[in-house]
């Protein structure tokens, strides 16, 4: 079931079109992810979906209804340029946040309790923010973006800042929300937590929407007949009439067990390849090579330059 999406939206702002006619459907109790270089429009479509500017066109709806005021209650934000009053105690700062989306105070203050004992972090209640490491900070920040168990949360780059122990804490936590129902959009540089999170992604550049499916069907899609292989047997590929018919990409010789990687060409198959291998070597495993995220990401951003 659709929980969010956007409809045909364009923003521009004096002579920089930010946006044009970018839709995005988000389903519930999933993770969209928002991808592009920068610059591409993602941060504006962000602004947009927490009413902090509007569409010239277009339109946004939230639970099958044309998203409107009182909504912002129903989204949590996490922003990549973190936002805490420097002079302002923590705990403070966590408790005026978590009433500015409509918890009472004793609600606030009963979640904040749970959140902060569950990343041990009591201590630093009656910190400064300029007191904490910016990975500190950041904690606080998701904090206080999840706290009133909004039905829609967005993370833009929620991994800065941290180290890898911390980034495991916020992924799992990420993952445990994702599982209990709430919806998350998702907006990275790192491909590598794109594989790790998203269910579905959504890349624009250059204001426009140009790659939208789920993300290991668009992997998949971009594969190119690339395949590993650990064989064993002494034989030449690179000098062998296969190397005219096959793309011999690389040949390890690594003593019992070799390594090859190899492309075939149009008009050939994975079983044409079995066939021409094991009649001269010995197959110890054959695999498929998917591209990363990675790699897709600069492919598709390079063939729209």
């Amino acid at each position: 079931m659709e929980l969010f999406s956007a409809k045909d939206v364009s923003k521009s702002y004096a002579n920089h079109q930010a946006l044009t006619k970018v839709s995005i459907s988000v389903e519930q109790g999933s993770i969209f992810g928002l991808l592009g270089p920068n610059g591409a429009g993602k941060t504006t479509l962000i602004r947009i979906i927490n009413q902090i500017t509007a569409p010239d066109s277009g339109s946004v709806w939230l639970n099958g209804q044309p998203l409107k005021a009182d909504d912002v209650y129903k989204i949590g934000y996490l922003p990549e340029e973190r936002g805490l009053y420097k002079k302002m105690k923590v705990g403070e700062q966590a408790l005026y946040l978590g009433q500015l989306k409509g918890l009472t105070r004793r609600d606030a203050m009963k979640e904040l309790k749970v959140w902060f004992e569950k990343f041990e972090i009591t201590a630093w209640w009656d910190k400064k923010a300029m007191e904490l490491s910016k990975g500190m900070q950041q904690k606080v920040q998701f904090i206080c973006a999840v706290l009133h168990k909004p039905s829609l949360l967005i993370f833009d780059e929620p991994f800065s800042g941290f180290d890898p122990i911390n980034v495991d804490i916020i992924t799992r936590e990420i993952l445990k929300m994702r599982d209990n129902g709430s919806t998350i959009i998702f907006s990275t540089h790192n491909m590598e937590s794109v594989e790790q999170l998203c269910d579905h992604i959504a890349l624009i550049d250059k204001s426009k929407k140009i790659l939208d499916g789920p993300t290991q069907s668009i992997r998949e899609k971009y594969k190119s007949n690339i395949y590993d292989i650990s064989y064993r047997g002494a034989f030449d590929f690179q000098n062998h009439e296969l190397a005219r018919k096959y793309n011999i990409l690389s040949d390890h010789k690594n003593g019992d067990v070799n390594k090859l990687s190899i492309q075939y060409n149009e008009g050939s198959n994975s079983r044409e390849l079995i066939r021409d291998l094991v009649d001269n070597v010995e197959i110890v495993a054959f695999n498929e090579v998917i591209p990363s995220m990675n790699e897709v990401f600069i492919k598709v951003v390079k063939q729209n330059s």
